[in-house]
């Protein structure tokens, strides 16, 4: 009985429904990638600065020419990075002083709303970065994109 065999493939071809990882950019590990974000680096190659300045970002990673800058309205997403780490920290603090060190409410409220003014200026960039890391993460062809 002769079974019917699959065709040799020739070495560098893929079978059908598979692509092929041809990248020159592998995806970092989700932790490295945060890590970078963190730091303010590139996410594909973690060399290239995101910032010139406070605020203005680049067109383009200086390392790997990465497009850094995106769609209108792509970075909006950071600022749910923002927000919850914002509001987790002053939550934490705010139960942490009320609960174990006995202040009264009345005596953070103010503190506390002024720090839910500040924090969210100072971690702007690296709500940013992550939010760009976090979408490196979960569509990898932006790594392989020129």
């Amino acid at each position: 009985m002769n079974q019917p065999t699959q065709p040799q493939q020739p070495e560098g071809d893929v079978p059908d429904g598979q692509q092929a990882d041809q990248s020159k950019w592998p995806r970092p590990q989700f932790e490295t990638l945060i890590w970078r974000g963190v730091r303010l680096r590139c996410p594909r190659c973690g060399e290239g600065k995101l910032f010139e300045g406070f605020i203005r970002m680049p067109e383009r990673c200086s390392n790997c020419n990465l497009r850094i800058q995106r769609e209108a309205g792509f970075y909006l997403g950071s600022t749910y990075i923002n927000y919850g780490v914002t509001a987790v920290l002053m939550t934490a603090t705010f139960l942490f002083l009320r609960l174990f060190m006995n202040i009264p409410a009345k005596t953070m409220i103010w503190p506390l709303f002024g720090f839910c003014i500040i924090f969210p200026v100072l971690i702007f960039r690296q709500a940013r970065a992550i939010w760009l890391a976090l979408d490196c993460q979960f569509d990898q062809s932006i790594l392989n994109e020129e």
